[in-house]
């Protein structure tokens, strides 16, 4: 897994269309227009889709960035 494909699965799960607005310093909450309880779990789901990595709603509040993000989805693949 490599970020650029984790933000294209972020991007989908959010439903957001420009790609280029997002990286691995984009904060979740301040960034992110379309960033609420709905999105969260969009975003919970995915995970559990596409990296079968389970995380709760208080790790992914914990998290201010999509690179923070990524990095715990990552030691969960280990």
């Amino acid at each position: 897994m490599n970020i650029e494909s984790f933000i294209e699965n972020f991007a989908d799960a959010l439903d957001i269309d420009e790609l280029g607005n997002l990286n691995a310093n984009t904060n979740l909450k301040e960034d992110i227009e379309n960033w609420d309880s709905l999105g969260a779990l969009n975003l919970i789901a995915m995970l559990d889709t596409e990296y079968e990595v389970e995380i709760s709603g208080e790790e992914l509040e914990s998290v201010k960035t999509i690179g923070e993000l990524f990095n715990l989805v990552q030691e969960r693949l280990k």
